[in-house]
């Protein structure tokens, strides 16, 4: 008879984050907690040698081999198709959820929620379900689906809005071509065709776009050595 134990792999850069979810999971007597990750050089390397079934994943780890969000998930789909996602994420903005759900990601935890909805998300992950947290479900439900409007990022494809997220972050173009594993041409070319989407001209106009449409947080930008990072009213340098 098959194991009803589900097999869970967790990977985020918060240590106290990361021992709250631990915690969370070792008490249920139907989970198998497999392993934890600090960067996504860690869980590939974990998935890459140790059976699961579901990844509880943060969103934004910008330290590691192949990167995080919409780059390290999609990666995850194609070389693990059997594995199921749960996705931890403190960006509560529309145009992140909106790409984890066109992502095909349906089980998303906002970690402004009590962290005991994680032990539902990997239940309804590993079934093939839904699951969003309160927080996560309010505003999924005030998206407008079919809305593709200038100046949205709606109108990004998700690999440009994953450029501008990591541009935001603070990462030069060079190591955002690296860590997504394109050209630097490619990666200049869809970050000048989301400025041009957006109606954006100037670079400290895009980093303040991210930054208050949520699509990079505060502490992402300080894991990059950006924490004292300002928008004066005259702007800043553009970034290398």
């Amino acid at each position: 008879m098959a194991s009803l134990t589900i097999r869970v792999l967790l990977a985020d850069d918060h240590p106290a984050m990361l021992r709250g979810v631990e915690h969370e999971l070792s008490v249920v007597s139907s989970i198998q907690l497999m392993g934890s990750a600090h960067s996504s050089t860690e869980l590939i390397a974990f998935l890459n040698t140790t059976p699961c079934d579901v990844v509880v994943s943060d969103y934004a780890m910008p330290a590691g081999e192949y990167g995080d969000g919409i780059a390290l998930f999609s990666l995850i789909q194609r070389r693990y198709p059997s594995v199921k996602l749960v996705v931890l994420t403190m960006l509560d903005n529309p145009a992140v959820l909106r790409a984890l759900v066109m992502q095909g990601i349906s089980c998303i935890v906002s970690k402004s929620d009590a962290v005991s909805h994680i032990v539902p998300a990997v239940h309804t992950a590993n079934s093939g379900g839904k699951y969003y947290s309160p927080r996560v479900d309010e505003i999924v439900q005030s998206i407008d689906w079919n809305r593709r409007g200038r100046g949205s990022t709606d109108v990004l494809s998700q690999r440009e809005s994953e450029v501008v997220r990591l541009f935001a972050s603070g990462l030069t173009v060079n190591e955002i071509a690296d860590r997504l594993c394109r050209s630097k041409k490619t990666i200049s070319s869809q970050k000048s065709k989301a400025m041009e989407k957006l109606g954006i001209d100037r670079d400290v106009d895009l980093l303040r776009y991210a930054m208050e449409n949520g699509m990079v947080s505060s502490s992402e930008r300080a894991s990059n050595g950006e924490s004292d990072v300002r928008l004066p009213e005259g702007g800043v340098p553009p970034l290398p």
